[in-house]
């Protein structure tokens, strides 16, 4: 073999040596390649959309890449949470939602486009917010066992207020009514903005609702807080005993915020958005923006919000069952 013979075998055989090592390179290595979008099955300006939008701009730098923020509401968060479903499994497209609200949604729904234990990567838990149980003055009670107490007595004639029927708030207070073994009218709206009138005027008897809407009308004494839904105090409201505290063992719910990515995604590039999402939710001005919104920062492995979920899809689908409720 001549010297030029050798230098173009060597030459052919670096080349193979360089194209193995992209085809065995790790997937996360290239990722990613483009703008990461960020789908939110909600309007814009809700929680879901402040933390999409609080996380995206702190994780572009992170990624090397834009995140950007797709509101895509309608159908019950089912569009854009089919949208993702259906997506290609390459980390450049992922949803930003809820985990119980997803879980009522896969049982409340008679026919779906995806499951969510099946067509779904979990990424993390991103945080979760406070449910808080607001009655208006004019009510005349002062804590849960006097609501209970005033409920048993007027079996039919209390009302509880929800932003919809089907979705989180409304089976929060289907909970309520069953754990407390109450009979009490369900008043849906369309928003907590139109029930909200109604409530501080006593024209509901209560609800059981996402506590940032309703902390200005309880600081100005329209409204009072008799508990809240999650299962340790909040900061905002510190003299308002949890429902656990309140006599109603095991009554959790609450808000909350994760990141998913399609099922099949790559398990390296799951744990790279593993990693760098727990990195930004220990910076302490995500943790301030976040907590102004009444929302608390946790993370999560991938495994604990899978469990989660599975948690959410069994307590709500044996409290819609428990109620008959069936989509309208």
């Amino acid at each position: 073999m001549t010297g030029g013979d050798a230098m173009r075998k060597l030459n052919r055989l670096r080349g193979v040596a360089m194209v193995l090592a992209l085809v065995t390179m790790p997937a996360y290595a290239q990722y990613p390649t483009r703008p990461v979008r960020f789908i939110v099955a909600f309007p814009a300006g809700g929680g879901v959309d402040i933390v999409a939008r609080t996380v995206g701009e702190k994780l572009t730098p992170r990624l090397g890449q834009q995140i950007v923020i797709e509101n895509r509401p309608g159908g019950g968060t089912t569009i854009g949470t089919e949208m993702v479903a259906r997506s290609t499994p390459d980390g450049h497209t992922l949803l930003v939602g809820p985990i119980g609200g997803a879980a009522i949604a896969q049982s409340y729904y008679r026919k779906l486009g995806y499951d969510i234990r099946r067509d779904f990567a979990p990424i993390t838990k991103i945080g979760y917010g406070t449910i808080v149980l607001v009655v208006p003055p004019g009510l005349g009670v002062g804590s849960v066992k006097e609501l209970i107490a005033l409920a048993k007595a007027k079996p039919g004639q209390l009302t509880f207020a929800s932003s919809g029927t089907g979705a989180l708030i409304h089976l929060t207070g289907e909970l309520f009514k069953q754990l407390a073994g109450v009979d009490i009218l369900h008043v849906p709206y369309k928003g907590t903005s139109q029930l909200l009138p109604d409530l501080i005027d006593g024209r509901v008897s209560m609800a059981l609702d996402s506590m940032p809407a309703h902390l200005p009308h309880i600081k100005a004494g329209r409204l009072r807080a008799l508990a809240v839904a999650s299962r340790q105090r909040s900061p905002q409201l510190p003299e308002a005993p949890t429902l656990i505290e309140a006599g109603l063992p095991g009554f959790q719910s609450n808000t909350d915020y994760a990141l998913y990515a399609p099922a099949r995604t790559p398990s390296d590039i799951v744990a790279r958005l593993n990693r760098e999402m727990n990195g930004v939710l220990q910076q302490a001005d995500v943790r301030a923006r976040l907590a102004a919104q009444g929302i608390e920062v946790s993370g999560s492995t991938p495994e604990a919000l899978q469990a989660e979920v599975l948690d959410e899809l069994g307590k709500w689908e044996r409290v819609i069952r428990n109620a008959n409720i069936k989509q309208e």
